[in-house]
């Protein structure tokens, strides 16, 4: 049987949750629960199951509560990565845990955005789509009629080859899914300090190396209180269907 090819992933869990107010006062984001299981239970569970084995998670609001509940996973194997004295952002904490990540690709993970899948699992049409002899960045993407929870504008244009750009609100783009596959060059002499990503998927873009995979399924993302029912509304409804 071919070995997984990707098999670390860096699942970003740091963030204030400050949307999530007044339940992120005392329950970070990621330990939200949508239809019986965290937010990042639902995210670890979909990388278990493609055959992830190594997950580095990133903490910083509220984290002894973060890695109290890490510490009852099994598997993947948890790594965290702790940002307590210093929230580094998107890119800048990927940077900190290349270390741990290693020199070949890796997966990415929103800890606050999820999906269901259909027939197939979405992370698997990822990592088979992944080709680092054309790509730097290869997004997951979801369309916005199969989306609950996403109030902004479209993320990305993807054109025949599926080569991205930025949609700038065109209604034919496409959501973020909050997951890729990354290769660790593009961080080649990044320091660890504060930094979005979205500086490398500019720079991707601009060389032709940003690219987009289509999910299978239901996208979901949970930003706010009152989009905790809206979420497992979703999740009943498109379970009902598959059932």
């Amino acid at each position: 049987m071919t070995k997984q090819p990707i098999q670390n992933a860096m699942v970003l869990a740091a963030g204030l949750g400050t949307r999530m107010r007044p339940i992120t006062e005392h329950t970070p984001k990621p330990l939200v629960e949508v239809a019986g299981k965290t937010l990042l239970d639902w995210g670890l569970d979909a990388l278990e199951e493609a055959g992830i084995e190594l997950a580095v998670v990133n903490v910083h609001h509220l984290a002894p509560k973060l890695v109290a509940h890490l510490a009852r996973r099994e598997s993947p194997r948890i790594l965290v990565s702790d940002e307590s004295e210093q929230l580094l952002d998107s890119a800048g904490g990927i940077v900190k845990a290349l270390p741990v990540l290693g020199d070949k690709p890796f997966a990415l993970l929103n800890a606050d955005t999820f999906w269901i899948d259909g027939p197939s699992s979405s992370l698997q049409l990822l990592f088979g789509a992944w080709d680092p002899a054309r790509m730097d960045i290869l997004l997951l993407l979801a369309d916005p009629n199969a989306a609950t929870g996403h109030s902004g504008s479209t993320d990305f244009l993807v054109d025949d080859a599926g080569r991205l750009s930025r949609a700038n609100n065109d209604p034919a783009g496409m959501i973020y899914a909050g997951a890729a596959v990354i290769h660790p060059r593009i961080f080649e002499s990044a320091a660890p300090t504060p930094h979005s990503l979205n500086l490398y998927f500019d720079r991707a873009i601009a060389g032709e190396r940003l690219y987009g995979q289509a999910m299978d399924g239901h996208w979901i993302t949970v930003g706010t209180p009152d989009a905790i029912p809206l979420a497992e509304e979703a999740i009943r409804r498109v379970r009902g269907l598959e059932a």
